[in-house]
């Protein structure tokens, strides 16, 4: 698939340039230090127009390290074709929480696995071509998003040599096998109060990474209350690994 790059703006010391490959959008940041090692920015199903304030503040984040971002947007969301049997995986997913029911495997396999079978392909064709370009140094990690897309990509995508986690989304149970596949330096985030997460289930999915250099990093509060020191932990973790 190949890149083209569609508008760029300079935001301070960071170049912005918004691509298409093929038909899938993307976002590539680069500091003024390139070339640069590359963090891939994950993120929620919910569009790149609906995340980007957010996705923006953590590549400049990453950029005072020294380090390039890029996102693409995930199948089935933002400006890319609706996805049925995602849209009826999410209103099954709505409907049981809304009945206070159990979310059963079956809603989690529909609502994750086809997702992460689509996104990972076009996680590592992003990855073929942003690793061409100039201010692209390598090495690469994996950064936040649907956590079952990050543990598939740390297991079959030898270029990613860390990834921090952010443990707050259903995880089927062949992704959970595959956790146990993983090798690499984790980075662990958890919500302590999570309201849409279960605490055992992240726990139990952090015991069965195979990596033997993994952390768990629990803070109090809810989804969206992660407390501003995290990311500093984080970035220290990418520098560590990256530079």
């Amino acid at each position: 698939m190949a890149l083209h790059f569609t508008s760029e703006q300079r935001l301070d010391d960071l170049l912005e340039r918004k691509f298409v490959l093929g038909d899938i959008p993307g976002i590539l940041w680069t500091p003024a230090s390139a070339p640069a090692p590359l963090i891939l920015l994950g993120h929620p199903p919910l569009g790149l127009h609906k995340m980007y304030p957010r996705l923006v503040a953590r590549a400049q984040h990453a950029a005072a390290d020294g380090f390039a971002a890029a996102t693409i947007e995930l199948p089935g969301s933002g400006d890319r074709p609706r996805w049925a049997t995602a849209e009826q995986a999410r209103a099954d997913l709505r409907r049981a929480m809304k009945a206070g029911e159990p979310v059963s495997d079956e809603i989690i396999d529909a609502l994750t696995l086809p997702l992460v079978d689509k996104a990972v392909p076009e996680w590592q064709a992003a990855l073929d071509a942003l690793l061409s370009l100039p201010d692209i140094g390598g090495p690469v990690g994996y950064s936040g998003g649907v956590i079952s897309i990050g543990i598939r990509l740390a297991v079959v995508e030898p270029r990613i040599v860390a990834a921090g986690l952010f443990a707050g989304s259903f995880v089927p149970r062949a992704i959970f096998e595959e956790a146990r596949q993983v090798t690499i330096p984790l980075h662990v985030l958890l919500q302590w109060d999570d309201e849409g997460n279960d605490r055992q289930a992240a726990l139990d999915l952090f015991d069965a990474f195979g990596s033997k250099e993994k952390s768990l990093h629990a803070n109090m509060g809810g989804h969206t209350g992660v407390p501003q020191f995290a990311g500093e932990g984080a970035a220290r973790f990418f520098t560590r690994h990256l530079k």
